[in-house]
């Protein structure tokens, strides 16, 4: 039972299971259901109500007092502090800050402190904590202009102390946050000043900045998207055009963004850093993740290195103005798989989860980031009205005195003023006068019109020009025809300020995150294996720990091993120090349970003396620790014959049986090809129903699997066998793969699943050995266009064409017989006609370290190349059975008590 005194506030989960749904989406409710407490009146002496039992514990329902402050509180730090409103994104520390800029803005940078010091008549907080927000706003180089240190967002370095650093409102802030007519204004804190209660932001400032923060009982995270992407979104809605919204992140970095969910509840984006290898032993990181700085991202290299995950020899932190990590590897270690292993282990890559919370009418609003956006621009419609409205006005009133004044002059009005002795008098001697011409004006004449004509200068009347008068005056009507066509075309209108931001203030905000698909990293495939597992066969024990017993493979301590033992069960369990799996184990290994290559060929005596049966399986979707039977679960049955084999081979074996009675036949061969791969509860084939004596290894098997066919997706940059993307071909165990980059390196692998492609690679495809690659580059030194035809002579990654800085690569071809077309540059006004070169006659196979033969002494516009000739592509000649050596003999035979035992090479 939990203790009375226990003062944590349970919520009531009649209907609701987890804190999730304490708040739903698109829940409209009083501020009772969002604390989701049970509302009743504080009575006598108890805070605590209703305590119902339920299993152990007991639910108790916040009542009186209690609920009461609890309920203010949480209330107060959702509106006033942890959440932004969605009329201008602004937090109110934020819009305050921003407030107190204007004010204290002359065009110079202001202290940092003293504009601190301005804020604090307007946010009853400490100077920390709107210092911290100024500089959080500052770093997002967008509202304000910063002078001074203001910190690295790459780097995690905070910025100088506020006295130090200055700011002022940037160029954008001033035209799209501020427009005092049309600005909804408040009294501040104490009464004294007037604040704004949103600014008018005609820009989708919350999206484009984000916002993040942590309320009772509800928080907040918007992620910031691209300047130019969301004025480009805006300019669709008012077009009526569909759009989509991704973040965009000013460290840069990768994101896969398929499961964004609009920003709202359960979406998640994936980020990750820019890793490309400088060598064989360097890696270095170019970007980093969204809400990473550089010093958290080599903490956690660092700490995967000490538990083993990842195997580096050292790291270094070069990042000043743009993210240099250099990440040096010891010999041998695989590049590929340490990319992979860094995004399995590391803050190489994190996993974001937005939440859209929005402050609306005073209630928090969740909604994803495109109603937001629909929400912003058509906000920034109704601002733009209002200012063409208040514009319009403004020019009517001028055009409306302008006017008088001209009416008033030219007709000499004041030479009478003398016989006026009072105001009323001559006021209705002024409504009297202007009564012939009241049709020409805009509005009623009022006494305020009056007063200002009265006060009117006689120098200025002396001077008064009538032609500048009606020139000002026409100049004016034609302002206000502009104005009332752009209210009468206020989407336009709208449209043309959204495009003009974007010409005054997009260039430079281009998209510096880039948006790829990721392929899942199987922490298993890539983890450091630096670990090594041990076996004990008779007494069933594997494990790490058993060092004096027989030495199996390298492993790590999050790998699954798979055990079959001689009594027909089979295993999987984790690695651990020590584990009993069960006595005679005749095979272990590390288990991957997505390998269906790896086929196990077994057979099996069907109890003590029964017949024998032979199988041929795979394994794959097992439960961990729990034992499977591959006999026919007969008492005493026992494997007579295991093998296991990566790539599927079936090898032949010869079946020597004991004579007994009348049997004839006493030695045959059997061949697994001939068998079908079965699961791994098949009951299997039948041998003999006779004992058998021995059994010999006849003849090494090959792959009975079809060659495995291999894609590239180019969306993820990666190899894979589940048909996505561009079929490279069907690959043997043997088969290679051929990778040309447009700097003129080429190197050939084996078609592994984790490698890493670099981003100028021109050709990927099956590599075949015979096959000549054709190439014409450009020499940097020679100044000469050259065309070489070459056979790949190594697996290293090596550059066939020479190694001056300007040399460069113009095409490749690995076609059997190109043709290129040759574009001349015009010299002096002569055009020289193009020409086709046939590849093969042009020069003969060389060296891969050959220089070629020289292509043209001409200057080249440009190299193309055409459809090649026809050839017929050799025949594969398909591969023997491999012999067997002395070497190789496995049999199985007689024990001196009469079982069949198992001999293994």
């Amino acid at each position: 039972m939990k203790d009375e005194e226990d003062d944590n506030i349970i919520p009531n989960d009649d209907e609701n299971n987890s804190e999730e749904n304490q708040i739903d989406e698109n829940q409209e409710g009083d501020d009772d259901e969002i604390i989701n407490v049970d509302a009743k009146n504080f009575e006598g002496q108890h805070f605590y109500e209703n305590q119902e039992e339920e299993g152990d514990d007991v639910i108790t329902k916040v009542t009186g007092m209690y609920k009461d402050w609890f309920l203010d509180y949480a209330s107060y730090v959702i509106l006033e502090r942890a959440v932004p409103a969605i009329e201008d994104g602004f937090k109110p520390v934020q819009r305050r800050i921003m407030h107190s800029l204007k004010e204290l803005d002359d065009g110079r940078y202001n202290k940092v402190a003293n504009v601190v010091g301005h804020t604090m008549q307007y946010h009853p907080h400490g100077d920390a904590s709107i210092g911290d927000a100024m500089v959080q706003i500052g770093q997002k180089e967008l509202l304000i202009d910063c002078q001074g240190n203001w910190g690295n967002i790459l780097t995690g370095d905070g910025a100088a102390a506020s006295r130090y650093i200055e700011a002022r409102l940037s160029k954008f802030a001033l035209e799209v946050i501020y427009s005092p007519k049309i600005t909804d204004w408040g009294v501040s804190y104490d009464g004294r000043r007037a604040e704004p209660n949103n600014l008018p932001v005609k820009f989708p400032l919350l999206l484009a900045q984000g916002a993040e923060g942590i309320a009772v009982g509800l928080s907040t995270k918007v992620l910031p998207h691209n300047f130019n992407e969301l004025i480009d979104a805006s300019i669709k809605i008012l077009k009526g055009k569909p759009f989509t919204l991704y973040p965009d992140f000013m460290t840069q970095g990768i994101a896969d963004v398929s499961n964004y969910n609009d920003g709202l509840r359960g979406g998640r984006v994936r980020v990750r850093a820019k890793i490309a290898q400088l060598d064989k032993n360097t890696l270095v990181i170019t970007q980093i993740p969204f809400s990473t700085n550089t010093t958290t991202l080599i903490d956690s290299i660092l700490k995967a290195n000490d538990k083993g995950k990842i195997k580096i020899k050292k790291i270094e932190d070069n990042t000043a103005a743009d993210v240099e990590i250099l990440i040096h590897l010891f010999p041998g270690v695989s590049p590929d798989k340490t990319i992979d292993a860094l995004f399995a282990f590391t803050a190489c890559e994190t996993s974001v989860a937005p939440l859209g919370c929005v402050i609306e009418d005073n209630k928090p609003l969740f909604i994803g980031v495109s109603e937001m956006l629909k929400i912003s621009t058509h906000r920034t419609v109704d601002l733009l009205k209002q200012e063409l409205e208040i514009q319009l006005e403004e020019l009517k009133n001028k055009w409306h005195f302008s006017t008088l004044e001209k009416i008033f002059i030219r007709e000499e009005m004041y030479i009478e003023f003398k016989l006026y002795s009072d105001r009323e008098s001559l006021y209705k001697y002024l409504y009297d006068r202007f009564e012939p011409f009241k049709k020409s004006f805009v509005r009623e004449i009022t006494d305020d019109d009056l007063q200002r004509l009265t006060q009117i200068p006689m120098i200025r009347i002396t001077r008064f020009d009538s032609d500048k008068a009606d020139d000002f005056i026409a100049k004016l009507e034609d302002e206000m025809k502009e104005v009332e066509h752009h209210l009468a075309n206020l989407i336009d209108f709208a449209i043309a300020y959204f495009t003009k931001l974007k010409e005054k203030y997009g260039k430079g905000r281009e998209r510096q995150t880039e948006l790829r698909v990721f392929d899942n990293v199987e922490a298993t495939k890539v983890v450091l294996r630096n670990t090594k597992l041990y076996v004990n066969r008779e007494e069933g024990f594997v494990g790490t720990s058993l060092k004096k017993d027989e030495y199996l493979t390298d492993c790590s301590d999050i790998d699954d091993v798979i055990v079959f033992l001689r009594d027909g069960k089979m295993l999987v369990t984790k690695v651990d120090a020590k584990t009993f799996v069960g006595k005679d184990i005749i095979h272990v290994a590390i288990f991957d349970k997505s390998d269906k290559r790896t086929i196990y060929n077994m057979m099996y005596r069907d109890g003590k003396s029964g017949p024998s049966y032979i199988k041929r399986f795979n394994v794959s979707g097992v439960t961990r620790d729990k034992p499977y039977d591959l006999t026919n679960e007969t008492a005493g049955s026992q494997v007579v014959y295991f093998s296991h084999n990566p790539n599927g081979e079936a090898e032949v074996i010869t079946i020597l049986l004991r004579q007994v009675g009348t049997i004839k036949k006493l030695k045959f061969d059997i061949d697994f090809a001939k068998l079908a791969i079965k699961g791994r509860a098949s009951k299997g084939n039948l041998v003999t129903k006779y004992p058998i004596k021995k059994i010999e290894l006849k003849e090494k098997g090959i792959s009975t699997l079809l060659p495995r066919k291999v894609w590239f997706d180019d969306t993820v940059k990666r190899l894979n066998v589940d048909a996505r993307g561009e079929l490279l071909g069907e690959f043997k165990p043997s088969d290679k793969i051929l990778i040309i980059n447009q700097s003129g390196k080429l190197k050939v692998i084996i078609p592994e699943l984790s490698t890493h492609f670099d981003e100028d690679m021109i050709v990927l495809e099956k590599f075949k050995p015979k096959k000549p690659i054709s190439a014409i580059y450009f020499d940097g030194e020679k100044e000469r266009y050259y065309l070489k035809r070459f056979l790949v002579e190594t697996d290293k990654e090596e550059s066939f064409i020479t190694e001056h800085p300007n040399s460069q690569l113009e095409i490749v071809s690995t076609d059997y017989r190109p043709v290129a077309q040759l574009i001349f540059a015009k010299v002096k006004g002569v055009q020289k006609e193009d020409l086709h070169i046939d590849v093969e006659d042009f020069i003969a196979v060389k060296g891969f370290k050959a220089l070629g033969n020289q292509l043209t002494t001409d200057k080249l516009k440009q190299v193309n190349l055409l459809d090649p000739l026809p050839y017929e592509e050799p025949i594969e000649e398909v591969p023997e059975k491999p012999e067997l050596d002395e070497d190789d003999s496995v049999e199985t035979e007689l024990d001196d008590d009469g079982q069949i035992g198992l001999v293994l090479d």
